[in-house]
């Protein structure tokens, strides 16, 4: 009985992890590939039950190496996340990629688009989505009654798997928007963004120290003058105080000499 590092061994040998294929063709196609990749793996981030990779080997039958395709991207429901050299269906507890997508390029000729179709569509893909990006157009399939059936309209279209939206507009002629309305982005976008945002946050507390030091300057300031009319009514109390002794200290004056002048006379 072999053991589990034989059977990795026997398994790196007989499925390995690299069918020498490319990524991708140009620059084009790899920007496409990171940002749907990127953007499911965001979309599902809390999901724990949902596993995404791009371009990785999918083999779907055990015992034979030869039947296998690479997606640019795939998701895989009721999976676990995690890290994969191939995704062997069959260790997968027979689950295959429940929504495939594929970006054309150059190197993508017609035979190969049509067996890779034909291996999503025998394969039990629920969803596939064909994006040219020369053309500008997005296909799509969904699966009914056990085959893969073309979306009519691919424009505003809802995939009812991923709850993303297709939109033809843009600078490359597609949005993919995620179910908060939120696009799709760039890895570069994304970090753009997320600089942005960390600016923002940043400004927001300078402006917020900035404020709470002017509410306390402003505070400062009002203490100071309470301070003052208290300074001011004490002064005015002391004055009052002394105009009162005057006038008693006058009135008592007045009344003795008033007292001497009754003995004089």
């Amino acid at each position: 009985m072999k053991t589990s590092i034989a059977r990795e061994i026997d398994d790196a040998l007989l499925y390995p992890d690299d069918d020498g294929e490319p990524m991708s063709d140009n620059t084009i196609q790899f920007r496409w590939i990171c940002t749907i990749v990127e953007g499911l793996q965001f979309l599902f981030r809390d999901r724990p039950d949902v596993f995404v990779a791009g371009n990785l080997l999918w083999y779907a039958q055990e015992g034979a190496p030869e039947v296998r395709t690479a997606p640019d991207a795939m998701v895989a429901f009721g999976r676990p996340k995690g890290e994969r050299g191939s995704y062997m269906q069959w260790r997968e507890a027979g689950v295959p990629p429940t929504v495939v997508f594929e970006v054309r390029s150059p190197g993508n000729r017609d035979p190969e688009m049509e067996r890779k179709f034909r291996f999503y569509d025998e394969r039990g893909v629920e969803e596939y989505y064909f994006f040219d990006p020369d053309s500008r157009t997005l296909q799509g399939w969904i699966r009914r009654d056990g085959r893969l059936a073309a979306i009519e309209e691919t424009a505003g279209w809802t995939s009812p798997r991923l709850g993303i939206r297709f939109e033809p507009e843009g600078p490359e002629g597609l949005t993919i928007y995620h179910p908060d309305g939120s696009p799709f982005s760039t890895p570069l976008e994304a970090r753009e963004e997320a600089a942005a945002e960390r600016r923002r946050k940043l400004e927001e507390r300078r402006q917020k120290v900035a404020e709470r030091r002017r509410a306390e300057a402003a505070e400062a300031r009002a203490e100071a003058e309470r301070g003052r009319a208290e300074a001011e009514r004490r002064r005015a109390e002391a004055a009052e105080h002394e105009a009162r002794a005057a006038r008693l200290r006058a009135e008592e004056l007045e009344a003795r000499l008033r007292e001497l002048e009754g003995r004089a006379d």
